[in-house]
């Protein structure tokens, strides 16, 4: 039995055998013994024998079939040159061209990525949310939890009232920090944010102004209270904004402190983003956040936008 064909069915000149149907049908032509050639190819194409065959004729057994060297399974097998990728099979889409360019031009203007999305309730527990009365230091508090629309709600109330202690003279602050990155058997780790010079956030605010802080603590203890930072304006009423601050905006401060000798944030060592309510209004606050992420401005070259002086050492200042 030859390819399903049983051998005392062939006759003593060629047939022809077709396996499927359609563009894709296999033909097998089969020839006579005394020929010595076999073929098998795409929409009938007859294969000639080649001449070591031809010649060798007298070492092969006449009573078996003898198949050619090559077996061809696409049209384009004898083409030099391939028109389409997938030999004529795939959908031919013609894409206009003004499109790809505006693709391409959208593409350029940068690329960001989604740090923090609070949706969920599992969103929530990468942050924790602190204030003074966390440490009997005042009367503020917060929480952050979902919204009704589905995004996450930092909300509490600001009081500048002090307690009756002696001892702190100022209050008034609430605070939501993420928590920092871990690696495998509770390793600290950094977030890496060199590709990148710019903090996107999407949020809906209130009209008051809040702090943003992006902790950079290091291994030794004079950099545990690393901070860079800078002013959030939000606008009361119902539309979102989407808020873009460069990261040589940000200025260093310490403990609350704003350093003398100021430099840039290194991206590469972030360990934690946050958002602080502590603009002295005795009043709630309310602010909307649905993501926060970190954009690439292909437009943007600054550093760092603060000018330092180097002054001698006998002057003062």
């Amino acid at each position: 039995m030859i390819c399903g064909i049983p051998r005392l069915l062939l006759p003593s000149h060629s047939c022809t055998a077709s396996l499927g149907t359609g563009p894709c049908r296999t033909i097998f032509n089969f020839v006579a013994p005394d020929s010595f050639k076999y073929s098998c190819s795409l929409k009938a194409r007859h294969l000639k024998p080649s001449r070591t065959q031809v010649a060798n004729t007298s070492s092969i057994d006449h009573n078996v079939v003898q198949p050619v060297r090559y077996i061809s399974t696409t049209t384009s097998r004898w083409l030099f040159w391939e028109r389409d990728r997938k030999g004529g099979y795939g959908s031919k889409v013609k894409h206009d061209k003004k499109e790809l360019i505006r693709a391409g031009l959208k593409e350029l203007r940068g690329d960001m990525d989604k740090m923090w999305v609070l949706k969920e309730d599992k969103d929530l527990e990468d942050w924790v949310v602190t204030s003074d009365r966390d440490h009997n230091e005042g009367s503020s508090f917060g929480t952050l939890g979902l919204s009704p629309t589905g995004h996450g709600l930092f909300s509490g109330e600001v009081s500048t009232q002090v307690p009756k202690d002696g001892v702190v003279k100022k209050a008034g602050y609430v605070n939501m920090r993420s928590i920092r990155p871990r690696k495998s058997f509770k390793r600290e780790t950094y977030l890496d944010w060199s590709e990148y010079n710019t903090l996107e956030l999407r949020l809906r605010g209130d009209g008051r102004s809040y702090l943003l802080n992006i902790s950079t603590a290091g291994y030794f203890d004079i950099t545990w209270n690393d901070m860079y930072s800078y002013a959030l304006y939000t606008r009361g009423g119902p539309h979102w904004q989407l808020t873009r601050i460069p990261f040589s905006k940000f200025f260093l401060n310490s403990k609350g402190r704003v350093q003398d000798k100021q430099c840039a944030i290194p991206l590469d060592r972030v360990v934690s983003v946050g958002i602080s309510a502590g603009d002295r209004i005795n009043a709630p606050f309310r602010l909307e956040v649905d993501y926060i992420g970190v954009y690439c401005d292909p437009d943007h070259t600054e550093e760092f936008a603060y000018e330092m002086y180097q002054l001698p050492k006998f002057y003062i200042y």
